[in-house]
């Protein structure tokens, strides 16, 4: 355990930047779940609405810096790539 008064509060910092990552990250991973049961399904529009979402979400997490922008640009092109080849 840290002595040092900022090493305390970097660890405690740390805790809470993990936990808010890890929220982030789960919530990105369950809309693309939906997104991709939804395609699944053969349902275009809900899927449509859905990638609206994780767009948003994907872009919100890479201005943060939770995940990097190059990689939330390449899993935006996957999934509408995906979207498009259901059509």
């Amino acid at each position: 355990m840290a002595n040092i008064k900022s090493a305390i509060k970097r660890i405690d910092r740390t805790k809470k930047e993990t936990l808010r990552n890890k929220s982030v990250k789960t919530g990105i991973k369950t809309s693309i779940r939906k997104f991709e049961e939804a395609l699944d399904k053969g349902d275009i529009d809900e899927a449509r609405d859905l990638l609206r979402a994780v767009d948003k979400k994907l872009k919100r997490a890479a201005s943060k810096n939770v995940i990097h922008k190059n990689a939330a640009d390449r899993r935006m092109s996957r999934l509408t790539k995906k979207l498009n080849r259901a059509n």
